[in-house]
């Protein structure tokens, strides 16, 4: 243990531990790194269960890390011991180190968490973290590092070919020249002549992005007038042979890819902030918090989330107000009418229906982390010590959250600080988008995809437990999205009975029913209200009403076989492409 006696001993005394906390970043990088990198390996194989595990091991390991960086302080000082001098020489050494780091973001994320970590996030000083970042990353100076450029003076067949002559994988195409003969044609019918002859360059990012049982090539095709996204989606087919799935060429399908209720992408890069600049000139609609979250550095996205916040409030004057939908019996949810966020605090009390108690509303809202969310469960970040103005709070807002949430906030004479909050993507409550909606059509495909919803997640191994439909939202590309964690559960977990035959009127109220017991034919009155939208869901998932769907949901799951579920219609598979005459 070292002891302060000068300025001199100040002085080693923070450079050494500023050593020690970059030691601990590094170690966690490259065990990120490590598991990422294995993607490839893995997707060749066809280790699906493998690559479930490299999720949540790699999801893990931020914690792990932390944890030892924090003890190791602990080896060379006692860290409350300290006063606020040693705190900002800390920042100014650890700084000092970042200069020529490749990934100084991070970096800082990592310090920000064992100060976090240190004083149980009591302390949000730019003077000692890194709330504001040190420096701006300039995008472009890696570029090349990340980003491979294609010639595009030949023909259409001979830049795919140099494009599988760059990427390449260890194992045979099943059908390769039928596959880029339907990706040539897929291409020439969504782009004209003229936009063909004047593309320029063809520019695909370094990193394959793995996910689930896919891979997918991620660039851009450059004209002088537009840039469009050039996406190539990879599986392997029932004899683990490659195939290329389809050609993506739209914005809105990339946008899904890159959709917030999906799992974590292994892209593996040591230039992170390089491929989320180019990510972000591909979706300029999505955030660059929600971009670094999506290749599973969701601690720095959760940083870049605080300070994109704290911008927004510094040029907004809206208030904090109770978010559109019915009010939840688990949940105080509430958002700012100006940002894409809701913010929801887990209530002191619930009441008697609601068979759940706090710490298991946390262990659901873990499990989803950890789950592949196929698309179909709304990714959620918890915070710490949230502090919000007090002058920008909705005094019935203020009210609620003072009766009803007590035991999570303090309120200041400035602020309302949160000691423990989820934030969530905002999304328009199922039942309230039913409720305003008046085209038929798109009433249909909403109730279509909430059977899709909840069919997708048991799919996934998981029973959504309370399906109103009040706990969904429909996102703006018109996915329906799960986003009430406090009632779900492994499949295993559940038994699906079904309801007796009887003549006697009084059998249901005698009947026995364990805590675990689920009575599929009650589904269709509580799912959707209104008469007609339950005849549209029992037209469209009539057997999600059955104990037959479910329990062989239940074997499925037991088996562990991990599902395919592609985050672009079915329609833009190849599989449904035809070649026609010109292409051959």
């Amino acid at each position: 243990m070292l002891e302060v006696t000068n300025k001199t001993d100040l002085n080693t005394l923070t450079a050494t531990v500023a050593y020690q906390i970059l030691t601990g970043f590094d170690k966690s990088f490259r065990w990120y790194c490590r598991i990422t990198g294995g993607a490839q390996q893995r997707f060749e194989q066809g280790e699906w269960q493998a690559t479930q595990q490299a999720v949540k091991e790699r999801i893990t390991i931020y914690e792990q890390s932390l944890s030892a960086a924090v003890s190791d302080i602990y080896h060379h000082v006692f860290p409350l011991q300290q006063n606020h001098a040693f705190w900002q020489g800390l920042k100014s050494a650890y700084l000092k180190l970042l200069d020529e780091h490749p990934q100084f973001e991070l970096a800082e994320t990592f310090y920000n968490s064992v100060i976090g970590r240190i004083f149980k996030h009591q302390v949000i000083d730019n003077s000692v973290m890194f709330i504001l970042p040190s420096r701006c990353f300039l995008a472009g100076h890696y570029r090349a590092k990340v980003v491979n450029s294609f010639d595009t003076t030949g023909t259409v067949r001979n830049l795919l070919d140099d494009i599988f002559k760059t990427y390449r994988f260890n194992l045979d195409f099943a059908h390769k020249e039928h596959d880029l003969a339907l990706v040539e044609q897929v291409i020439r019918q969504h782009l004209s002549r003229q936009q063909l002859a004047s593309i320029h360059t063809i520019e695909m990012l370094k990193p394959v992005f793995y996910r689930s049982k896919s891979a997918y090539l991620v660039g851009r095709i450059c004209m002088p007038e537009q840039t469009i996204p050039f996406v190539i989606a990879l599986m392997l087919d029932q004899q683990k042979q490659l195939q290329i799935d389809a050609i993506l060429l739209e914005p809105a399908d990339l946008s899904v890819i890159f959709g917030f209720a999906r799992a974590y992408f292994m892209a593996d890069t040591q230039h992170p902030a390089e491929v989320v600049a180019f990510l972000h000139e591909l979706l300029p609609n999505k955030k660059h918090f929600e971009l670094y979250i999506s290749l599973g550095l969701y601690k720095h996205g959760k940083t870049v989330f605080y300070r994109n916040f704290l911008q927004h409030m510094e040029h907004s004057d809206d208030q904090f107000t109770f978010a559109p939908g019915i009010r939840g019996l688990v949940m105080s949810v509430f958002h700012l009418p100006s940002y894409g966020v809701v913010f929801k605090i887990i209530k002191d009390h619930f009441p008697e229906s609601k068979k759940v108690t706090r710490e298991r509303v946390k262990e659901c809202y873990r499990l989803v982390k950890m789950t592949d969310r196929v698309g179909r469960m709304a990714d959620t970040h918890e915070y710490m010590n949230f502090r919000l103005p007090l002058n920008r709070m909705d005094p019935a807002l203020l009210q609620e959250l003072q009766e009803e949430c007590a035991g999570s906030i303090e309120v200041t004479s400035e602020a309302v600080i949160i000691k423990h909050l989820y934030i969530e993507r905002k999304m328009t409550p199922l039942n309230l988008y039913l409720e305003q909606e008046t085209d038929p059509d798109k009433i249909r495909h909403a109730i279509d995809e909430l059977g899709l919803c909840i069919k997708q997640i048991a799919a996934a191994n998981i029973f959504a437990g309370d399906m109103l439909h009040k706990n969904f939202g429909i996102t703006r590309h018109g996915r329906v999205i799960f986003y009430d964690y406090d009632e779900i559960c492994y499949m295993h977990e559940r038994e699906f009975r079904l309801l007796p035959r009887s003549d006697d009127p009084y059998a249901l109220d005698t009947l026995s029913v364990g805590p675990t017991d689920v009575f599929p034919e009650q589904f269709e009155h509580f799912i959707v209200g209104k008469k007609h939208l339950k005849l549209l869901l029992k037209e469209l998932h009539g057997d999600l009403m059955t104990q037959a769907f479910w329990l062989g949901a239940q074997e499925k799951a037991k088996t562990r076989e991990v599902q395919y579920f592609w985050p672009y219609s079915e329609a833009k598979r190849l599989i449904n492409q035809t070649l026609t005459h010109s292409t051959l």
